[in-house]
């Protein structure tokens, strides 16, 4: 999911994992991992959210739970605003980021991230007919709605604010969405996956669509996304890795990936 780090490389899921053993040379043995914290911000279908019940349900609570069993460690999810995810994995409130956190340089200056998982295009939505791009000159003096602290925030604030664009950032992205069915916002900008799942194929998202190509940036908003975990914990790191490995190998990845997403994602 923030501590405004998207938008100088934002924040996003923190998968956690503590260790009960005693930890010796700052190492742990996955065999001694017996609980993984997840930090989640739950409003990000279809990666995260929340079902009617108020189960967490999605492509990353999927994965994540794939991996505890990997690890025949418990899994616990601890939720947090996408921009405080950063900040609460520092101060130790789980030990991992598991919420659509794409991996920047920037977000690599403040926590380490295990291998890329998979990848999402980044894209605009506005109403139907509208004719907005997602580019300076379209969008000069529209109202674009951004998640706080994630890669598509510091990517319009860095591209598109300088040139007379509105970015208002938001806390989750159901007010994103909100505001844009009542036409507060001109413009969303987000993953394209969690803008057709989240907002497009529902009935709120009636009368909207994509407006104009997916956007590219390595350098703002990376190429991929992994988990972040803190700095120096190469045991957790390690074990993740593992786990995330044998679940690409033997296709348990690529399976949630089809049950969630119209494209292929996952990174080998």
């Amino acid at each position: 999911m923030k501590m405004n780090w998207r938008n100088t490389a934002a924040l996003a899921l923190f998968a956690t994992a503590t260790a009960t053993a005693t930890v010796t040379a700052g190492t742990v043995a996955a065999a001694e991992i017996k609980e993984v914290r997840f930090g989640v911000e739950a409003s990000y279908a279809p990666f995260e959210s929340k079902s009617p019940s108020g189960e967490l349900q999605g492509f990353d609570i999927d994965v994540g739970n794939a991996v505890c069993a990997k690890l025949k460690a418990k899994c616990v999810w601890v939720e947090n605003s996408f921009d405080g995810l950063i900040p609460a994995l520092q101060a130790r409130k789980f030990n991992a980021i598991n919420s659509d956190m794409t991996i920047t340089d920037q977000r690599r200056q403040a926590v380490d991230f295990t291998d890329p998982i998979y990848t999402i295009p980044n894209q605009m939505i506005a109403k139907k007919g509208s004719g907005l791009l997602p580019t300076p000159a379209s969008l000069k003096g529209k109202h674009v709605g951004v998640l706080q602290g994630t890669i598509q925030e510091t990517y319009a604030k860095a591209r598109w604010a300088p040139a007379g664009v509105d970015v208002v950032p938001y806390q989750t992205q159901d007010q994103i969405y909100a505001d844009l069915a009542s036409g507060r916002l001109d413009a969303s900008f987000q993953d394209a996956e969690a803008a057709s799942k989240g907002f497009l194929k529902k009935p709120q998202g009636a009368g909207f669509e994509f407006a104009g190509p997916a956007v590219s940036d390595e350098k703002l908003l990376g190429a991929g996304v992994g988990f972040g975990i803190r700095k120096g914990d190469a045991a957790l790191k390690d074990a993740l890795n593992q786990a995330l490995k044998e679940l690409k190998a033997d296709g348990t990845i690529d399976r949630f990936a089809a049950k969630y997403f119209d494209v292929k994602v996952v990174l080998k």
